[in-house]
């Protein structure tokens, strides 16, 4: 329930009659404490947490399922009215569903406590989103994080206008050893006993200044007690996958591809293709010959016709090792 302004400070209540988002409203900003119900707190509204008055001034979006750019009310860009420091809130909301990969169904869930225990770990650290946990005054954990002044990484590895040769030894090596320091960051969280547990081609943001690598992202989990960091090591094959080749190539890709075609689809076995997305080719090295066999075998290691797979990321990060060193 939203609370009158009348209790905020002098200072903040002349901030927010100036500010650019409160002349553009129709109405009178509302004031709260307690964000339970979030998709009730809309753009120009103020959030009270650890003695902060936060106006909302956005919100981030998102794509998942095939749907692009959706809005995720529960997680509002905001301005701290008494600094004028630009962060991101994520507010408690609760998710549960189930993913197939191959034969197995897992059961995913956000994780709001997870989140807050791994920003604490890895304050300070390169390659993580920074932030903080603080409850509200109902109990609720609200993760303040900073912005990324950045990209996503799967914009950024199309920054110029290459063709796919000149990229994979011009700009390739270079994204490789990032990346190699993000396995680095993952293998950190496991040791520690934590997933990420979402690992994707937009939950890595590159720095405009910097060009470091940024994890984001980290409420999600899932249940899978048998192989505990099994998603997280498939999705970073799928991810060094995608950055060596800057994109996925199914049948419909080859075909589509002059440099291929059906001359090139011929050649593909029932063994080359991924081992829980069984359309998807990952013996790449029949795609583009130039990739060398050191790394295309890390991607042969999630095909259908591998019987030796990857049980750490530090497995994954000592091969992608020997395989960067062969781009001189």
């Amino acid at each position: 329930m939203a609370s009158s302004l009348d209790v905020l400070p002098p200072a903040i209540r002349e901030r927010l009659r100036e500010h650019r988002v409160t002349r553009s409203l129709r109405r009178a900003s509302r004031l709260f404490f307690d964000t339970t119900d979030f998709t009730s707190i809309d753009y120009g509204d103020i959030i009270f947490i650890d003695d902060c008055y936060y106006l909302v001034t956005g919100y981030t979006k998102e794509g998942r399922f095939g749907v692009d750019d959706q809005v995720k009310p529960w997680v509002p860009r905001v301005e701290d009215l008494g600094t004028g420091k630009k962060q991101i809130l994520k507010l408690v909301f609760h998710e549960t569903f189930d993913i197939t990969m191959g034969q197995f169904t897992i059961s995913y869930y956000r994780n709001p406590e997870k989140e807050a225990r791994v920003l604490e770990l890895v304050r300070g650290l390169p390659h993580f989103m920074q932030g903080r946990a603080v409850l509200d005054e109902a109990g609720n954990l609200v993760r303040i994080l900073d912005i990324i002044n950045g990209r996503r990484l799967d914009k950024f590895i199309y920054r110029n206008n290459t063709d796919h040769e000149e990229y994979f030894y011009q700009e390739f090596p270079s994204i490789l050893q990032q990346f190699l320091e993000c396995i680095e960051a993952i293998s950190l969280l496991h040791h520690h006993g934590f997933r990420h547990g979402d690992i994707r081609r937009d939950h890595i943001f590159v720095d405009r200044d910097t060009d470091e690598f940024c994890w984001i992202d980290f409420d999600y989990d899932y249940y899978m007690p048998e192989r505990p960091f099994a998603v997280d090591l498939y999705e970073l094959g799928n991810l060094l996958m995608y950055l060596t080749v800057r994109g996925n190539f199914h049948p419909r890709e080859i075909m589509a591809d002059p440099g291929m075609g059906e001359k090139v689809l011929n050649t593909i076995a029932p063994g080359d293709y991924a081992l829980l997305a069984k359309n998807r080719v990952v013996n790449l090295q029949k795609l583009f010959p130039y990739i060398p066999t050191e790394l295309n075998n890390i991607f042969l290691h999630f095909s259908l016709g591998t019987d030796v797979f990857y049980d750490t990321a530090d497995e994954i990060h000592a091969d992608l090792q020997r395989a960067l060193e062969k781009f001189g």
